[in-house]
C-alpha cells in the first residue's frame, strides 16, 4: 500500500492509503527508494495511525503543510533520512516568496514576541507585551487578533487567514 496527505473539510485525518502510484488525479513520473525499516507491518500500520493524527484534512496547506511534508516526516521518522530537496521544491520556494503568492495561499505567521518590553522611538516608552501595563479599552480598540498562550505571551495574528487548497478549487 501507498500513504498519502489531502485536504478536506474535517478534523478528522487526511491521511489515506492507496494502491502503489494509482492516487486518482495524479500522474505518477518516478519512484524513489528512500529507504527501509525493519517494522512489521502491524507496527507500521500503528506507526502511521499515530501520525495521521497529525495530519487533519483541515489542516493541509499547499505551502506550509502538503502531501510532501507528510512523506518527509514519516521518512525522517522510518529512516532518519529526508525526502530529495527536489520533490517540495515548489512549496519552499512559496514560502521564501509569500509576499507574491496570491492572498488565498498565503502562509499567515503567528509572531511570538520576546518576553522583555520593546521600546520605541517616541518619548512614550514601552509598546505592550506580554504582561503590559495597558487598560483594557486600549487593547479592544487594536487592529490586531490578539492569541494568548498559556505562559501567558501575547502574538499577532494577521487580518485574513489561510485558505486551505481545497478553497482555491
Amino acid at each position: 500500500m501507498e500513504y498519502g496527505f489531502g485536504a478536506h473539510e474535517y478534523p478528522t485525518s487526511g491521511v489515506f492509503e492507496v494502491e502503489p502510484r494509482s492516487c486518482p488525479g495524479f500522474i505518477f513520473r518516478r519512484s524513489v527508494l528512500l529507504g527501509s525499516t525493519n517494522l512489521s507491518r502491524s507496527e507500521f500500520q500503528s506507526f502511521i495511525e499515530h501520525l495521521s493524527a497529525k495530519y487533519h484534512g483541515d489542516t493541509y496547506h499547499l505551502i506550509a503543510k502538503n502531501c510532501n511534508h507528510f512523506t518527509d516526516e514519516v521518512c525522517k521518522r522510518l529512516t532518519g533520512k529526508p525526502i530529495p530537496g527536489w520533490v517540495n521544491r515548489m512549496a519552499r520556494l512559496g514560502s521564501f516568496c509569500n509576499c507574491l503568492l496570491p492572498e488565498s495561499i498565503q502562509i499567515t505567521a503567528v509572531r511570538h514576541l520576546p518576553d522583555h518590553p520593546t521600546f520605541s522611538d517616541d518619548d512614550d516608552g514601552l509598546e505592550s507585551v506580554g504582561s503590559s501595563t495597558t487598560s483594557r479599552s486600549e487593547e479592544e480598540g487594536s487592529n490586531h487578533h490578539l492569541l494568548t498562550s498559556p505562559n501567558g505571551e501575547v502574538a499577532f495574528l494577521k487580518e485574513k487567514p489561510v485558505r486551505l487548497a481545497r478553497e482555491l478549487l
